[in-house]
């Protein structure tokens, strides 16, 4: 592979995981358990608080009485551009999440995390592995997410 080829690819490796990244907030926000599910590779998984979700089980999560009651009131799973480090066929990235909620007549923060996402190269082009979810409490468990 030329030095142009490997730029190119790197470039449109960045552009995928970003994209893959960007595409969880709209999913989330349109009850889209399919789509989300889409995001993880077979096996990957997704903790956040106290939950450990594995796909396929991952698309149920726009069924949790928790998500339904988020979306009821009105939100938005809003993500930072992720930081992202590349090495061959697996990725790291790390952003920052926000879920907004309607609260009367004023939107509420109502959860600001750390995110690291590891990501491997398939057939079907870039999935992730893992994502672990930690609200932004002050503690430094969750800044560590953000080492890449």
């Amino acid at each position: 592979m030329s030095d142009l080829e490997r730029r190119i690819r790197a470039l449109e490796d960045r552009a995928s995981i970003a994209e893959l990244i960007a595409s969880y907030g709209p999913y989330a926000d349109a009850g889209n358990g399919e789509g989300i599910g889409s995001l993880w590779a077979d096996g990957g998984t997704y903790t956040f608080d106290a939950t450990r979700l594995q796909h396929p089980d991952i698309a149920g999560l726009v069924e949790l009485e928790s998500h339904r009651g988020l979306m009821a009131a009105g939100c938005a799973h809003v993500l930072s551009a992720p930081s992202v480090r590349i090495q061959g066929d697996t990725a790291v990235a790390a952003n920052h999440s926000i879920v907004l909620v309607r609260r009367s007549e004023t939107w509420v923060a109502e959860r600001v995390s750390a995110n690291r996402w590891n990501l491997v190269r398939t057939e079907a082009g870039w999935r992730v592995a893992s994502r672990d979810n930690r609200l932004l409490t002050g503690g430094e468990w969750a800044r560590e997410l953000f080492a890449l």
